[in-house]
């Protein structure tokens, strides 16, 4: 025992001596040892943790939202039916515009190996596809983006081979496409709808908002695989209003018809013709030449689908002068007799010199400055008005400012500032010249005159229909142009215009014109040309009774006509307003037949033919109106009646036809100047107030 316990303190001396800085290297304690190497483990296990949860916190929260919509990309497809558009009708329920399924071709670019193996079989199942389109095919599909449209809303026959062919990644979805089955008809008007279902020009971007409704949401649940598991619709389409014009698809077809005759037999550079109710503002029709198909409105020039009616200005020339006669008559200064010294046919201003186109007319009264159209004439008007009272008279009657909310884009013209008129302005202005107008302010201020004075708002929007209800829009007056006894004045000047005057072309058999022609040189490169001009004409009918107020523009005519607004517009607006009349069911207003002829054998019931009035007779019959009494105007024509009648200042309304039979106020009652005088007429003429038959 003894010895086992020596040779162990003897093993134990000898391995501390080993141990020990004498015998060899210093080494550590061994608790020492497992220490650090506890701490080392320690230190990488919790780096190793603040790894995992740094990377948790990277993708729970900081990367959480993009990976998410990774997913969903990955998983989920947002299709998004489109909205389909609200139709589009004229005044009689005609559909002008209307939405199509069209087929567009999609693609998913990720899922294919070679695009331009894939580019030119799609190509080939195109017609005419050039080149340049395989290409641009080629091209999307290398973006290995999620989606690429290859082509937008393609023919049935396309969509059929395309989806023959099969082709991985290739899709075809369905688009609403806008169609106007009428093709060119009121195209300026209605405009085009682009390939994202947005109104571009016309009714069509004015109010898109209210056309186009809501596009719809639909979500579908993919596999790996792009298979669809489940859909789920977030948002159904909402079909967008309907909308119902003023325009009448008759007469907007017999507007762009005649317009289309009268520029290309005039030679013309194009040309405008515009339709309008005096009495509410709207607008039948609306034409514009060169016109273009909305269909495939890419297809045209840019000045075929330029609206001329409300975007073009032009300088009115003589049509202006009813604004200058009317600012003469409601400011009293002037009278239809008041006599106008136009000698010796031209007037100087500085060196400019302003001619009359007749010369020798001399002295004449204020109502043949209008009938023969005058220019010295009406600058004599103007300067005796001023530039302020002008000035004022161009405002009211809607110069130089929007009128028609219902198109974009529409010119509020050019006007001068009164307080800058300076007498060789003022005499440009007095002419219709150094003034910019646009053919729906011209229509509405001719209107003004046919409705008694009042300037309404030109409309095309006649109703919306949302939900099966129509919600009309009423029509608004925006101003008063002037006192009813002014318009009967200046309507029977405007009639005379027509009957002996510049505008003898426009006269329609049995119905009362009043019109004004108007001939303007046109700026060319800042100077007035001597080969181009703007010819126009515009009236209303039947004149005591309008029902349509029309204006035609040709611009630069060089035709066999000459370039006259009498002799190049007037006949166009002679032939609308003859298919206008007609259409409406507008009977004659001049000695017009009977609606019932009965065969009568006594001699002394038959028909009398109508007798000539000579000036005398109807100068007699104005006798009494000097003394402030009603006059006797039985035995008169309708025509010389009215004639008389604004010469007072009264207005008048007609029942029958023929000669005046029976009147009231009576002969001899007291005159009430601007009161309407009730006349009704009869085969049968009575005997005439100076004794005539």
């Amino acid at each position: 025992m003894e010895e086992a316990s020596s040779r162990f303190r003897l093993a134990w001396t000898r391995l501390a001596g080993a141990m020990s800085p004498a015998a060899g290297p210093r080494t550590s304690d061994w608790r020492a040892t497992m220490r650090a190497r506890l701490f080392v483990c320690a230190g990488g296990f919790a780096l190793w943790t603040i790894g995992i949860e740094a990377r948790l916190i990277d993708l729970q929260i900081l990367q959480y939202a993009d990976l998410t919509a990774r997913a969903d990309r990955q998983q989920m497809r947002t299709v998004t039916p489109p909205a389909k558009r609200g139709e589009i009708f004229d005044r009689r329920g005609h559909v002008l515009a209307f939405s199509v399924d069209a087929d567009s071709i999609a693609a998913i670019p990720t899922e294919i190996d070679d695009p331009q193996a894939v580019a030119a079989r799609v190509c080939s199942a195109l017609d005419d596809c050039t080149g340049d389109r395989r290409s641009a095919i080629g091209r999307a599909l290398g973006r290995r983006s999620q989606f690429a449209w290859l082509a937008r809303q393609i023919s049935p026959d396309e969509a059929r081979r395309v989806r023959d062919l099969g082709l991985p990644g290739i899709t075809l979805l369905k688009e609403s496409r806008r169609y106007y089955p009428k093709k060119e008809l009121a195209a300026h008007l209605l405009g085009y709808v682009g390939l994202d279902n947005v109104g571009l020009a016309g009714i069509e971007s004015a109010y898109d908002v209210q056309i186009r409704g809501r596009d719809g949401k639909v979500l579908i649940q993919t596999d790996a695989k792009r298979h669809a598991l489940s859909s789920r619709v977030e948002r159904p389409a909402t079909a967008g209003a309907g909308i119902e014009l003023t325009i009448d698809q008759y007469l907007q077809y017999i507007a762009e018809r005649e317009l289309r005759i009268g520029v290309e037999e005039n030679r013309a550079a194009g040309g405008s013709a515009v339709i309008m109710d005096p009495r509410t503002g709207e607008i039948l029709a609306l034409a514009n030449w060169p016109t273009f198909n909305p269909n495939v409105f890419a297809r045209a020039e840019d000045e075929a689908r330029r609206n001329r009616a409300i975007q073009n200005l032009y300088e009115p020339g003589s049509t202006f002068k009813i604004v200058t006669a009317s600012a003469a008559l409601e400011e009293h200064l002037m009278s239809p007799d008041t006599p106008i010294d136009t000698r010796p046919g031209y007037i100087t201003f500085g060196r400019r010199v302003i001619h009359d186109d007749h010369a020798g007319l001399g002295v004449i009264p204020f109502t043949d400055v209008i009938v023969k159209s005058s220019n010295v004439g009406a600058i004599r008007i103007g300067m005796k008005l001023g530039p302020e009272r002008l000035g004022e008279y161009v405002s009211r009657f809607g110069f130089g400012q929007t009128l028609a909310p219902d198109f974009r884009g529409e010119s509020p013209g050019i006007v001068w500032n009164p307080a800058r008129l300076d007498p060789s302005a003022l005499a440009s202005v007095s002419m219709g010249y150094q003034v910019g107008v646009t053919a729906i302010q011209m229509t509405s201020a001719a209107s003004a005159v046919a409705n008694g004075g009042v300037v309404v708002e030109p409309r095309v929007i006649h109703a919306f229909i949302r939900d099966g209800r129509r919600v009309e829009v009423p029509h608004r007056v925006l101003r008063l142009a002037g006192l009813t006894e002014t318009a009967a004045t200046l309507t029977g000047i405007m009639e005379q215009v027509v009957e002996r005057g510049t505008a003898r072309s426009a006269q329609i058999s049995g119905y009362t014109v009043a019109g004004k022609t108007g001939t303007a040189h046109k700026l060319v490169n800042g100077r007035y040309s001597n080969a181009d001009y703007n010819a126009s004409f515009v009236g209303f009918l039947p004149s005591r009774h309008p029902a349509v107020t029309i204006l035609v523009v040709i611009d630069s005519p060089h035709g066999p006509n000459g370039y006259y607004g009498g002799t190049v517009s007037a006949p166009v607006f002679k032939r609308i307003a003859e298919a206008t009349l007609t259409y409406l069911g507008i009977g004659p207003s001049l000695n017009a037949p009977p609606p019932v002829l009965v065969a009568r054998h006594d001699a002394e019931e038959s028909l009398v033919a109508q007798p000539v009035r000579t000036p005398e007779v109807l100068t007699a019959a104005l006798e009494p109106a000097r003394n402030g009494l009603m006059p006797d105007l039985r035995g008169l024509s309708a025509r010389e009646a009215l004639r008389l009648l604004s010469r007072i200042g009264m207005s008048a309304r007609l029942s029958g036809d023929g000669f005046v039979v029976e009147q009231s106020p009576v002969p001899g009652a007291e005159l009430i100047r601007g009161d309407r005088c009730l006349l009704r007429l009869g085969r049968r003429p009575a005997s005439s107030p100076g004794g005539g038959p």
